[in-house]
Formats: structure tokens, sequence, C-alpha cells
């Protein structure tokens, strides 16, 4: 029985098997737990069993890809999370590199189609502190459109953070994504939430993903995120992919697309300057 006010080192301990000798709350949801055995551990209470759940299988479907670092999972019960410690570094030029070639992989293995849940993951998760409907749909623009975009320009509308006359030019963007998309592309295995605090410098040379809002979706939105709120060696990293899996031509101009998604998102959890970044996303869309 999982109780969301039960200390951090009692929910390692009982997750993992393994006594807690250390603690080390980092704020009020995330703490860092040395076990018995010398392993340190990330405990993270979520908001509600369903984020931690969505988290939990986010992690371990990029992690079966075989590509990318990422933390494994000791345990998840209720609103708690225990993943492994990722021992920080400073970024670097080859490791960004890596990156890019190791995101290609893990965009490459693919997932069932466009809005898949990872295995065991809700249909109803979450990208940061916002709702996230995992639904499935047949084509990637009217996906995007209807699951990802829509929603959260309702609800800024809904809120007075864009304005009605402001919403028609997001609107316009949905109705053209045919013509905007690109080629047709496979869905792909994204991260989902990948902006710089989600990528982790490691200790030993390599990048890690935290974090996740892991679904099928295509694969420039995970690199217009990274766009977005920038990355060390953002160029190393966009190189490595280039090599693994060369991006279809105009891609740079398909940024603002695949941004409207996050800025969206964000003009919902924080307000105005996002919906303004959005707006000035969907113009140059556009017109681009």
């Amino acid at each position: 029985m999982h109780n969301s006010f039960e200390d951090p080192g009692a929910v390692a301990a009982r997750l993992t098997g393994r006594a807690a000798k250390g603690e080390r709350r980092l704020s009020g949801t995330l703490a860092e737990v040395t076990l018995d055995n010398g392993r340190v551990v990330m405990v993270k209470r979520g908001d509600g069993d369903r984020a931690a759940r969505a988290e939990a299988a986010g992690l371990r479907w990029l992690a079966e890809a075989g590509t990318v670092r990422i933390p494994t999972v000791r345990g998840q019960d209720g609103p708690w999370l225990v993943t492994d410690r990722v021992a920080t570094g400073r970024p670097g030029a080859e490791a960004a590199q890596r990156l890019g070639r190791e995101l290609a992989a893990l965009h490459t293995a693919g997932a069932p189609a466009f809005g898949a849940p990872p295995p065991g993951g809700p249909e109803d998760a979450c990208i940061g502190l916002a709702p996230m409907r995992n639904v499935t749909g047949p084509d990637w623009p009217r996906w995007y459109a209807e699951h990802r975009v829509l929603p959260y320009l309702r609800r800024a509308v809904d809120e007075g953070t864009v304005r009605g006359t402001e919403a028609r030019i997001v609107e316009r963007v949905c109705e053209r994504l045919p013509e905007l998309a690109g080629p047709a592309e496979p869905p792909a295995r994204l991260h989902g939430d990948l902006w710089n605090g989600n990528v982790l410098w490691g200790a030993d040379g390599h990048a890690w993903l935290i974090d996740p809002a892991a679904h099928g979706g295509h694969r420039e939105t995970d690199l217009a995120m990274l766009h977005l709120f920038g990355c060390p060696h953002l160029d190393r990293i966009l190189d490595g992919y280039q090599e693994t899996a060369p991006l279809a031509d105009g891609w740079p101009h398909r940024i603002g697309v695949h941004q409207l998604f996050p800025l969206l998102v964000h003009a919902v959890l924080f307000g105005r300057g996002y919906a303004e970044q959005a707006l000035a996303a969907a113009e140059s869309a556009l017109t681009s």
C-alpha cells in the first residue's frame, strides 16, 4: 500500500529491497537516497499515480531501444518513482555528437502509431504539469492538430491567455499541416519533452535523458524542442543525428510547426509570454 507522505528513504527501501543509509532532499518532490550496497537512487513523488506510471513506462520504453542512456527504473508505486541517479559532469562536443547519433537511433526504433503510449503507460498521461492524451491517429498532420495543438489552444483561449481573434492563426497552421509537414514519416519513438533540462551530461562522458513524456510522434518534434530552449553543442547533436538518419529537406523551416505544441503547453502553464511565442511560431510556419 503506498503512502504519498512516506519518507523517501522508506520508499527507496520498500521499492528496491535495500536498506536506506542516507538521504538528501533536493526539493519538495525529489530526494537522493544512498542504499546499503552503495547505489544512489533518485526518489521522485509525481503528481499522482498516473504521472508516475507514465514516466516509468516511458523510461523503460526508451531504454528498451538500447540507444540513448536512460536511468534504470528501480520501482514505481502510486505517485512514487525510484530510478538510478546519474552522476553528472560537463557537456562536451564529443558526447553531444554521440547523443545525436543515439537520438536518431532511438527515433528509428519506432512506435506502433502516432500518439501510441509506451507499453504499460496510461492513455491519459502528462507533459510536465499539463495533461497529455496518448490517443492514436492514422496520419501525423491530423493527429498532431487534434491531440497536440488544439487542446492546449482551446484551453489557452478559455483562460484568456490567447485572444479568440489570435487563435485563428494557429488554427490556420492546423488546417495547412498536410502541406506544411513535409514528407510523410513513420511514427518515431519520442522522448516527448526534450528540452535542455532533461538532458544530463554524465560524468561517464555520455548524455543521459530523464523525465520523458514518451509517445509515438514525428522525430522533428524532439529536435524542435531542443532548439526551443537551447542546448549545449546543439550543432554537434544535429551533426551526429544527420550522420545517422538524415532529416528530410526543409526541416529547419518546419521547426516552428513542431514548436507549437510545447509553446502552447507552456502558455497554459505559465502564461502570456509563451502564448506570444506560439503565435510568432505559427506566423513563421505560415510564411517560411
